[in-house]
């Protein structure tokens, strides 16, 4: 047990103070997205600007270029959030419909094959589908929050479960226990959203 609490502190000590701010804010900006604040944009925009740098100088070159993804999708969300039409001061929450969530599940599926097949034929990834399939349904899952769809939040529980046990099976314990803490802030912005979902007005099912 004290091997695994000093592997814990050993990576919060070892962490430069970008990597800190990042998970910091990243925490942060997972709070005020289940507030549905209009602040989490720009708090994550500086979050994944900072990971970005951080990626770069660990020459972690896809990580990188994902996080301009999620920059990009960041940016369309605010834009989106901001503008709920109609009367409305709020965008509201929505729901994929059946067809929308097939094709949620096959299009993260092929991406996580297509792209664990270029990472295993192409580059020395030490774990290809694990990067893939994680990096497919992040993608997604952020697509689906831009868009305030409640599904985002099973997006994103299946992607901090699967990390939290690739981190632990791989001995980086501060990494699974992060990863419990924002599969749990997931757990909770389920359920906040589902509570606004079930407000009158707010349960449209679209793609």
């Amino acid at each position: 047990m004290s091997d695994l609490w000093q592997s814990i502190w050993a990576g919060i000590a070892g962490a430069s103070w970008m990597e800190q701010l990042a998970t910091v804010l990243g925490i942060l900006g997972v709070g005020l997205t289940i507030r549905q604040s209009l602040w989490n944009f720009p708090v994550g925009l500086v979050q994944v600007s900072l990971s970005a740098v951080v990626f770069y100088q660990a020459r972690l070159y896809a990580d990188m270029k994902l996080q301009a993804f999620f920059f990009a999708v960041l940016a369309y969300g605010w834009w989106h959030w901001a503008r709920p039409g109609g009367k409305r001061k709020v965008l509201p929450v929505t729901r994929l419909s059946r067809a929308g969530i097939a094709a949620w599940v096959f299009a993260g599926l092929a991406g996580a094959i297509l792209w664990g097949w270029y990472l295993e034929t192409r580059t020395d990834a030490a774990m290809p589908y694990r990067d893939a399939f994680i990096a497919s349904f992040s993608i997604l899952s952020q697509w689906l929050q831009a868009r305030k769809k409640l599904e985002n939040w099973i997006g994103w529980m299946i992607v901090n479960a699967t990390a939290v046990a690739v981190y632990w099976v791989a001995g980086l314990y501060w990494f699974a226990v992060l990863y419990v803490l924002f599969f749990v802030l997931a757990v909770g912005g389920h359920y906040e959203w589902q509570k606004s979902w079930r407000q009158p007005g707010s349960g449209d099912e679209n793609p």
